[in-house]
């Protein structure tokens, strides 16, 4: 493993990146208010489903797909348009990605623009020729180190237990990236419906902390 490509990684998806992803809750906000998650354990299983059922697994496989660029990037790129089941969801997608596109485009010299966040990290990791597996395992852990934050935020969450969340999500983290690697468009799927509904009970939430 090249270390530089372990650093470049790491910085694209660390919370010091620029892409705002403090700013959006995927949901969870409405999930809190509900009450459909209380607990560091509701979150676990909230975010396990979401990384083998739900939208967290469908990034991955775009991810894959604009890596391995075996369909047109912008047949990949409106499939991720496609599957963001309401307003809210598509504003992470299309947000996270120009700010991504942006930063990658002037610091690392990169054509990329317009894209959504997966298909644009896919498509940056292809360009500097990173590891595919290790984009895939981070972006994942990224994905639920970011909810994680905002669930702290969000309800009786602490530090030590978030951690623990995130811990115990690791493994889960490497086994949809190995799944999601061959990037196969047909093999993508999401049913983490609860999830959903959250992310669109949010476009009418009176109360937000977050945009999403």
């Amino acid at each position: 493993m090249r270390t530089d490509a372990v650093l470049t990684l790491n910085q694209w998806l660390s919370p010091a990146f620029p892409v705002g992803a403090f700013t959006y809750s995927h949901g969870l906000e409405a999930a809190f208010e509900a009450g459909w998650i209380t607990s560091a354990a509701d979150l676990e299983t909230w975010l396990t489903d979401l990384l083998t059922l739900g939208s967290a697994n469908a990034d991955a496989h775009f991810v894959a797909a604009a890596y391995h660029g075996r369909a047109a990037l912008s047949e990949i790129d409106a499939a991720a348009r496609a599957f963001a089941p309401c307003r809210e969801r598509l504003l992470e997608a299309e947000a996270q990605g120009r700010a991504f596109c942006d930063v990658v485009g002037h610091v690392w010299d990169a054509d990329l623009a317009g894209l959504t966040y997966p298909v644009a990290l896919g498509r940056a990791a292809a360009i500097e020729e990173l590891p595919l597996d290790l984009a895939l395992t981070l972006y994942l852990q990224a994905f639920v180190s970011n909810l994680v934050s905002a669930a702290q935020r969000l309800g009786p969450i602490g530090q030590t237990e978030a951690q623990t969340v995130i811990r115990a999500l690791a493994p889960v983290c490497a086994e949809t990236a190995a799944e999601a690697a061959d990037g196969e468009l047909t093999h993508i799927a999401s049913s983490s419906f609860l999830s959903d509904i959250a992310a669109m009970k949010h476009e009418t939430q009176r109360s937000r902390i977050f945009r999403t």
